[in-house]
């Protein structure tokens, strides 16, 4: 993934972040204003229906026990218990006898005028009818709810059914079973308290919030307006909004903290190593006597998916302190083989110099890496060199372990970048060598004043005393090669015959100076 895609996703996911914490916190405080207010309505709805229930108990309870006493209708005892119980029965107003269809006697005595039995239109589940549309002479008009039982009939007033105290903006509605109603606080819309009753599952209108109770023949509904539920619903932000800010905050630290991971130098190396974003080029190795290429050094190359090169000296530390240079020289051995297996196959005379790290060398882990790379390739152990600079020898006893099973497999192994360490003659008295390269650093003294410029000539007699081969690095002029050739340094590499190139480029070049070689050869 490259880092355009690092930034589009953790842009992405930091919106993600951001979106879910205080869309789950908005939704999750629409959800608990809704039950807030939803159990608010219940409260007030199970108040009312349990004062409506304690009025129609009371008056049916009167009602069958007039109806049971023993005495003779409308006699004195009779009228007398009726007023008793009109007295003594909160929800009562009168209590009547009806004989043949019309009121005979009430607990204020004997009845004069002919008054006949009002319409009933509900009957309870234990015998008690309703007559919901009274209007007796006694209210002056107020409409009453009518309870009879047998014979006997009671008035109540509408307000013994919704005897409670309700906010202003809230209405409330005591009814029966089948929508009727019986009392009300704020005069609700009784066609809507109908539409509920009716419904098996009650509906939520879009303006107003409700709460229906029921309990045997009577329901309770309490009705507000929906602005309660906003309301509501600020409140419960300004609680839980808080921490869904921090949650939100919390996610975006942890998709920054990711982001800065994945494109920080060592998270973006990681990711060319899990992509193998790695390509080689090859530098050539030149005989200094005659001038014709004998093999190449494989120096690995960042390619970004955008097509840029990361030098190596900007990740090759970085790989070697994090340990992904192992995995990298794994990805090296793998192009290598890819690439030049038919050149080499072809060419048993050239080699192909791989540079090892410091922790290859004292683990010796690349040998059997190395060794199942080029199984079954055709490629000889002595056509690839090993290469380690001097630091990769610090541990004596594991690089003389490694370098000896690599040299008795066949490979050559170089110690690179010569002079620029610690100890390197003890070094190369230590360990057994097969070639010694002399870094550029020492190769661009050569025919200047400078003050190591000497150095390149002891280095050149201490590798020949020690019958070492020698490959100058760096080399970029005619005089340096000059001078390196006139002391007998066999190989070099540099601007002045070649720079790194690809596999493709690197065989023509390689066959050209064969024949380059081949035409100067006089013939016989």
């Amino acid at each position: 993934m490259n880092r355009s895609r690092v930034i589009i996703l953790a842009t992405v996911l930091a919106l993600i972040g951001i979106a879910i914490p205080l869309s789950a916190t908005v939704y999750l405080s629409w959800v608990r204003a809704n039950q807030v207010e939803e159990d608010r309505l219940m409260f007030f709805a199970q108040r009312a229906l349990e004062r409506a229930h304690i009025s129609f108990r009371d008056a049916s309870l009167t009602l069958k026990q007039l109806d049971h006493a023993s005495f003779a209708p409308c006699s004195p005892e009779h009228i007398r218990q009726m007023r008793v119980a009109t007295i003594t029965t909160r929800s009562v107003d009168d209590i009547g006898y009806f004989e043949d269809g019309y009121l005979k006697c009430t607990s204020t005595g004997m009845m004069v005028d002919k008054i006949a039995l009002a319409p009933e239109q509900y009957t309870s589940q234990d015998g008690i009818r309703f007559s919901l549309t009274m209007s007796p002479v006694i209210s002056d008009g107020r409409r009453l709810i009518g309870l009879a039982y047998n014979a006997h009939k009671a008035l109540l007033d509408p307000v013994r059914f919704a005897d409670i105290i309700l906010d202003d903006d809230m209405q409330l509605a005591v009814g029966l079973s089948d929508g009727s109603l019986l009392g009300s606080v704020h005069d609700p819309d009784q066609a809507f308290i109908k539409s509920l009753v009716a419904s098996p599952h009650a509906q939520r209108d879009d303006e107003v919030l409700h709460a229906l109770a029921r309990e045997g023949d009577l329901i309770a509904v309490t009705i507000e307006p929906d602005f309660r539920l906003f309301k509501q619903l600020r409140q419960e932000l300004l609680i839980l909004l808080p921490l869904g800010i921090l949650m939100a905050i919390f996610t975006v630290s942890v998709v920054i903290w990711f982001s800065r991971r994945r494109l920080s130098p060592l998270g973006e190396l990681k990711i060319a190593v899990e992509h193998k974003e790695f390509v080689l080029h090859y530098q050539p190795i030149v005989s200094l006597k005659t001038g014709a290429c004998i093999g190449a050094e494989a120096l690995v190359r960042w390619q970004r998916p955008d097509g840029s090169m990361t030098r190596p000296d900007l990740f090759i530390p970085l790989a070697e302190e994090s340990g992904l240079i192992m995995q990298i020289t794994d990805q090296v051995l793998d192009i290598l083989v890819r690439e030049l297996k038919p050149f080499l196959n072809a060419n048993r005379d050239a080699h192909i110099a791989v540079n090892l790290s410091a922790q290859d060398i004292k683990s010796g882990r690349i040998l059997p890496v190395l060794q199942q790379t080029l199984y079954g390739t055709g490629i000889d152990n002595h056509q690839i060199w090993l290469e380690a600079t001097e630091r990769g020898f610090m541990d004596v006893q594991a690089a003389r372990s490694t370098i000896d099973i690599a040299r008795t497999r066949g490979h050559a192994v170089a110690i690179d970048d010569f002079g620029t360490g610690y100890s390197s003659l003890s070094y190369l008295q230590g360990l057994p060598m097969d070639a010694l390269k002399i870094d550029k650093s020492f190769v661009d003294t050569i025919g200047t004043d400078a003050a190591t410029a000497s150095v390149t000539t002891h280095i050149i007699n201490i590798a020949k005393t020690l019958n070492l081969k020698i490959v100058a690095e760096g080399v970029e002029t005619q005089a340096q090669a000059d001078y390196l050739s006139a002391r007998d340094v066999e190989y070099g590499q540099g601007w002045l015959f070649a720079k790194a190139m690809p596999a493709n480029d690197f065989v023509a070049f390689y066959h050209k100076s064969r024949r380059q070689l081949d035409s100067d050869v006089p013939a016989s």
